[in-house]
């Protein structure tokens, strides 16, 4: 089976990933934080040790201001369920998930929170102009998702900042952590929502949420946390404010052996390898007759994503095909239908092929093979 759905989730994993969870549930096993015995502490140890290193890894300042979450949509509940009060007024863009766009639906509705939506080109770029036009007084936050989930185009953070002076910048990474680099201080990113799954090659149910010092978030969910327990208040410290209820510690334990993994590759190996992987397909397609690639003219300074579509093809008929040929591909509005509205391809979707580190250039070959045949090349 080819594997080209690694911005959904990155597969396979490494060995890291997978001798560490085996480890874990081997022989370590218990609940952190929940008790004084042997396999509790050494679970509790190898939390702390992940919230470290994943705090550097991004160039944070405090680690017990990163807060696991189950995933990148819960990361990013959190940071807008938990800062925006009713009447507020947010800024966001016309490229974002709906694990961005359904909370703000959600809150214009029930606590007549504002939302202005800047558009992008069709090829991503936001409008800066556009931005700092609808900032104001009143606007409590910025929402940018850093990196498309559909056509890989990468926003310019630090520009960003600039533009929007001291509003609350929210960040969706859950594309472009562990494929850019992500500098939460460089950046003068206040809030940085990700998942662990994807390109930091954890396995599926985690997330993070980082927020700077200053930034005040309500839960989303209350209970137990392992500590003051014998308080019926939430406490306030963090991290365990926000973790309520049994972390995933094999997920977390995953994401230990996702980090050591790309420390022992390099991230500028990991990059480069998925670039030239990317750049193999655009052009391939481009020499096909008869599809539409979309997104950025230039794979240089973007994600490893391709959206296309083959004319006079549904879809969901190419992702079929793909699929009797062994070959997994995603197809359909990939969760982000105003991003689709945005290049063009509402409602009828596209075809998005993802490579991976894993990917081996044959396996593009035979990709682009199967598409040739589809398109009657």
């Amino acid at each position: 089976m080819i594997y080209l759905d690694n911005a959904a989730t990155s597969f396979p994993k490494p060995e890291e990933t997978i001798s560490v969870v085996h480890h874990f549930l081997t022989c370590i096993g218990g609940n952190p934080g929940r008790g004084g015995h042997p396999l509790s502490v050494d679970a509790a140890r190898l939390v702390f040790e992940a919230r470290e290193k994943l705090t550097r890894f991004i160039n944070g300042r405090d680690s017990e201001r990163l807060i696991f979450t189950q995933n990148g949509t819960e990361s990013l509940n959190l940071a807008i369920m938990g800062l925006l009060q009713r009447k507020d007024h947010v800024v966001t863009t016309s490229l974002e998930h709906n694990s961005v766009m359904r909370p703000l639906d959600f809150l214009a509705k029930t606590k007549g929170v504002e939302v202005s939506v800047v558009p992008c080109s069709a090829s991503g770029e936001l409008d800066l102009r556009g931005l700092k036009k609808a900032l104001k007084k009143r606007t409590r936050a910025v929402i940018v998702n850093h990196g498309s989930n559909i056509i890989g185009t990468i926003q310019p953070i630090g520009e960003i900042r600039a533009v929007i002076g001291d509003k609350v910048l929210i960040v969706d990474a859950c594309q472009t952590i562990g494929n850019v680099p992500l500098d939460v201080e460089r950046d003068g990113i206040d809030i940085a929502c990700f998942s662990c799954h994807k390109a930091l090659y954890a396995i599926q149910g985690l997330g993070a949420i980082y927020a700077r010092e200053g930034i005040e978030l309500t839960p989303l969910k209350f209970g137990g946390t392992g500590s003051r327990s014998e308080y019926t208040e939430q406490p306030d410290a963090l991290p365990d404010k926000f973790e309520s209820g049994t972390p995933n510690t094999p997920a977390i334990a995953s994401l230990l052996g996702g980090l050591a993994f790309i420390e022992k590759i390099g991230r500028d190996a990991i990059a480069e390898r998925k670039k030239r992987l990317s750049l193999k397909v655009v052009e391939g397609l481009r020499r096909i007759g008869r599809v539409t690639v979309y997104g950025p003219p230039s794979r240089d300074g973007n994600l490893p994503i391709i959206l296309m579509n083959v004319d006079g093809v549904e879809p969901s008929e190419v992702g079929y095909k793909a699929n009797k040929a062994d070959i997994c591909v995603r197809v359909g509005l990939h969760c982000s239908p105003m991003a689709h509205r945005t290049i063009g391809t509402f409602p009828r979707g596209a075809v998005r092929v993802s490579p991976g580190y894993f990917t081996d250039e044959g396996e593009i070959d035979k990709l682009l093979e199967v598409l040739k045949t589809i398109a009657g090349g």
